[in-house]
């Protein structure tokens, strides 16, 4: 269950994040995304000792990113961005970051 919804949840990620930078989607829809993961992801009841991959790690960086910056810092700010954009290539395996590069823990 842990593995089909981080690869379905990283999917749509990318497909948000990369709609939102290029100016493609509302800052309010990829909000109302991050919220619906994090509703979706209370009702997996992953065990807590399970431990989590890189790949997940990486996902929960950039939720976190995504609430944590402002809309005009993440539309506006050339380094955030940027470190948006190495962290959705990561989760496309396009690119191999160093393993404390995005590291985000679970809710």
């Amino acid at each position: 269950m842990l593995e089909q919804f981080l690869e379905q949840k990283s999917r749509q990620l990318v497909f948000y994040v990369s709609r939102f930078l290029r100016g493609q989607l509302p800052h309010r829809e990829l909000h109302l995304f991050v919220w619906d993961t994090l509703e979706e992801w209370a009702q997996l009841n992953v065990a807590t000792k399970t431990p989590a991959s890189y790949r997940e790690q990486v996902f929960w960086h950039v939720l976190h990113q995504l609430e944590f910056w402002s809309e005009t810092e993440l539309k506006q700010d050339p380094q955030v961005k940027r470190h948006l954009q190495q962290a959705i290539a990561c989760l496309l395996g396009r690119s191999v970051q160093t393993e404390d590069e995005f590291i985000g823990i679970r809710p």
